[in-house]
């Protein structure tokens, strides 16, 4: 029960983040509103844990783990896909993020040892192939000139890092990291990313006092990052990264639900194909005979998404 209620939460979250970060845009730079983000959520998880009196206190080592979660997954991966952005529509950039759910399992086999599941393989491939049908009009459209290339590369570089830290996460709770403080010091770590990225960079530290801005930013803190990430990364040690990836798939029908209804998103035949083939794939990966307990050998991660219709 626990580990459906974490995987609704994680895509209903997801779904619906990309009205949050697109009253993000515009006044403030992107990359900093994403340090903002971070840094917020990050605070308010440390207050949480010191008011409950859990553990706080970690090694060295413990803590360059916690920075390499934190600077993969909460920082990299968020400042490649919105730079990619910039060159490459929402819709791509989501099609290619799918493509964790195969680097998961990659990964997964070769730095956790974890076993490919022919199940997850099938509905993998069945849910790529549907997600491609859903944003097909995005991909016809695609132009492979110096722009889009440099969009598609940073997006599979996002993508790649995304997946390297849930592999991180799942090593981190492999070795008994507690997943609300590894995310209140990563998101930490991953803000001081960010914010070195837009001082270097030379981004103006500004902010929007904006009732949508800072409303938003609340959103995306406390739901959209502590929330879903996570039940996220629970599911990365109750399911493994191959299964929980699979939420990068459904989240971006979720956003597009949202979006019929406030904006009047179109439904072609192919878009239709393409949820049955996303939901098909979805049966395949979650029904399984029997989950293995958390603390026996077996695959443990996750991952993410980054782009406008998600996270």
């Amino acid at each position: 029960m626990k580990n459906s209620l974490c995987y609704v939460a994680t895509v209903a979250i997801w779904g619906s983040t990309w009205i949050g970060i697109k009253m993000q845009l515009g006044v403030v730079d992107p990359v900093v509103s994403v340090a903002y983000r971070f840094a917020l959520a990050s605070a308010l998880l440390l207050a949480w844990c010191l008011v409950a009196r859990l553990p706080m206190r970690f090694s060295a080592r413990e803590h360059l783990a916690m920075l390499l979660q934190g600077v993969m997954l909460f920082g990299i991966n968020y400042l490649c896909f919105y730079q990619a952005e910039l060159y490459v529509t929402s819709g791509l950039a989501a099609v290619i993020f799918s493509s964790v759910l195969v680097m998961n399992i990659v990964n997964g086999a070769i730095f956790l040892g974890s076993p490919v599941d022919g199940r997850v393989v099938l509905g993998g491939a069945l849910g790529l192939g549907g997600i491609v049908l859903v944003f097909l009009p995005e991909i016809s459209s695609f132009s492979l000139d110096n722009h889009g290339v440099r969009g598609v590369a940073l997006c599979v570089v996002a993508t790649l890092f995304a997946s390297l830290g849930n592999i991180t996460s799942a090593r981190n709770q492999k070795r008994r990291l507690p997943i609300l403080q590894s995310n209140a010091y990563g998101m930490g770590y991953g803000a001081l990313a960010m914010a070195a990225v837009a001082l270097l960079s030379g981004r103006p530290f500004t902010v929007d006092l904006s009732a949508a801005y800072l409303g938003s930013l609340a959103y995306l803190a406390v739901f959209g990052s502590i929330v879903a990430f996570g039940c996220y990364l629970y599911l990365i040690g109750s399911i493994g990264a191959d299964r929980a990836a699979y939420c990068t798939l459904l989240f971006p029908l979720v956003a597009l639900g949202i979006s019929t209804v406030f904006e009047g998103y179109q439904w072609r035949p192919a878009s239709l194909a393409g949820v049955a083939l996303i939901l098909a794939g979805n049966f395949f990966i979650l029904a399984r005979r029997r989950t293995v307990p958390f603390g026996s050998v077996q695959q443990l991660a996750a991952v993410r998404g980054g782009g406008e219709v998600a996270r």
